[in-house]
């Protein structure tokens, strides 16, 4: 079947060793959908770029960029990426299906304990260190990117606009040391790239995930919060 002539895949297509099995989802970077590995008798995450956006080369950089950076980490709270492939010209990429909500729908529920709240901002601190010391900058940290696991386990997602940079001693890039990220107008985490002067873009460094997950800590840290005239709602509960 020619993946790049209809938006999504039926149940029972066959990706080389990998069948489709229903839709999970779909976004800007293409669609992702549950399926079964023959050869390992498992079920696993295909997400596909349609062959229509493959012909875009900043989105297949991105897609590429995403599979590369995640299958080099092997950390609990990353991720996994199993295998990369192709068909039909549609790049796909297959990871370890995750059963649970994103970050920002967790947070959107019932308010959140604190030691679960504290037990997620160690889970990502975990994850973004580990990505880190492979000097893999995930740059785009939010609540969409988090997902927390049925069983609480907290998982980094999307390492599509990920960065490879050397750190040095300091724990920063060699190359834009100097001034703190700020972060992107119109985004609630995200930091953009700092200006030196007009129309000059530094690259971002680790401190660009820092602080995202400082703002995602202490949106998890408020996540709850209710007022209700006089009356003031503790953002937590103990438990």
């Amino acid at each position: 079947m020619e993946l790049g002539l209809r938006s999504w895949l039926a149940s029972g297509t066959r990706l080389g060793p990998y069948e489709i099995l229903a839709l999970i989802g779909s976004g800007g970077m293409g669609e992702v959908y549950r399926a079964r590995d023959e050869r390992l008798k498992r079920e696993v995450a295909v997400k596909i770029l349609p062959a229509s956006f493959s012909a875009d080369p900043g989105r297949l950089r991105r897609f590429e960029k995403e599979a590369q950076a995640a299958s080099a980490l092997n950390h609990p709270n990353i991720m996994s990426v199993y295998d990369v492939g192709s068909q039909d010209g549609a790049p796909y990429i297959v990871s370890e299906l995750l059963e649970g909500h994103t970050l920002r729908q967790r947070m959107a529920g019932e308010r959140l304990p604190l030691r679960k709240a504290i037990d997620y901002a160690a889970q990502i601190a975990r994850g973004l260190a580990a990505a880190h010391v492979k000097g893999i900058v995930h740059r785009d940290l939010k609540p969409e990117n988090v997902f927390v696991t049925n069983d609480e386990q907290v998982k980094i997602l999307d390492f599509g606009i990920a960065s490879w940079r050397p750190i040095d001693a300091a724990g920063g890039s060699k190359r834009s040391r100097d001034k703190i990220p700020s972060p992107s107008r119109g985004s609630s985490w995200g930091p953009r790239p700092t200006c030196h002067g007009a129309g000059e873009r530094q690259p971002v460094d680790v401190r660009s995930d820092i602080f995202s997950f400082d703002r995602s800590s202490t949106r998890c840290c408020r996540a709850g919060t209710r007022s209700s005239g006089a009356r003031r709602w503790r953002p937590w509960r103990r438990s």
